[in-house]
């Protein structure tokens, strides 16, 4: 993996703002990239916003469509990568949780929630496809908050050949550090286990609807350890530095790198 500036965003996303929602990312997006970022990473549902209500399905969107034109227009101009959340809508009534990857190069990425939290489960149809991505700097996976609860599917982004696990969240309740320890439960076993990064990031701040999200955003390193993490309650931006030699430390040694030790022929 070449050296890698990536900025995790936490954003208030209020559902049905979807124009003011998509106004704030692409600016963040902006101040992202003049300082310096290759990728810049947000919430769950950012753009569309966040709840399990019936009414969200009239805040979906067509994949491409506007929203995603506006991302590309704004990664290609700006050379960086855009990771941005929407409530996609294909044919009448299927909504999909769907997070873009509006990539630098002018290509667009599209990974659909696969594990749908009990709540969604009467609103969101869960995706089916499992896949990574790669620009011209990395190569990553995309899961989005309850995904990451099953270790199955990050060993799958390994093995596909993921450096980097990118984790969007809209998980309420608790305060930030409450949510920073809860998540760190699971995240870093999923870098750990890997050897590859992740990056997770919250959306902040409370929804009329009542929901109030802690501001999260954290960088774990392959060895499981926190890089960097940002607490808060209103939007900002969390900046750093991967550090390519950590991940070649990591697995290019013979005990601390557990990935090509599978018994592929038992599981």
């Amino acid at each position: 993996m070449n050296p890698t500036r990536a900025a995790l965003v936490l954003q208030h996303s209020p559902p049905g703002e979807t124009r003011a929602n998509l106004d704030t990312c692409l600016e963040l997006a902006t101040q992202a990239a003049d300082l310096g970022a290759d990728l810049v990473l947000f919430p769950e549902l950012n753009i569309t916003g966040y709840c399990t209500n019936s009414e969200i399905a009239s805040f979906a969107a067509p994949l491409p469509g506007p929203i995603t034109d506006a991302l590309l227009d704004t990664a290609t101009r700006l050379n960086i990568t855009i990771l941005a959340g929407m409530l996609e809508k294909e044919g009448a009534n299927t909504l999909f949780a769907t997070h873009v990857a509006a990539m630098k190069n002018g290509s667009l990425g599209r990974y659909r929630k696969l594990h749908l939290a009990p709540p969604e489960k009467e609103i969101f149809t869960q995706g089916t496809t499992i896949e990574t991505f790669t620009t011209n700097d990395f190569n990553f996976g995309i899961q989005m908050c309850y995904d990451a609860h099953f270790p199955e599917l990050s060993t799958r982004m390994a093995l596909g050949g993921a450096d980097i696990l990118l984790i969007p969240h809209a998980s309420p309740r608790k305060t930030p550090k409450e949510k920073l320890d809860s998540w760190m439960r699971h995240l870093g076993a999923r870098a750990f286990d890997n050897g590859l990064f992740v990056l997770a990031c919250n959306q902040v701040g409370t929804h009329p609807s009542g929901l109030a999200f802690p501001g999260v955003a954290v960088a774990i390193g392959p060895d499981g350890k926190i890089i960097k993490s940002l607490l808060g309650d209103h939007g900002d931006l969390l900046i750093l530095d991967l550090d390519s030699e950590l991940l070649e430390r990591v697995r290019s040694h013979r005990m601390r790198y557990f990935l090509p030790n599978r018994r592929n022929d038992l599981y």
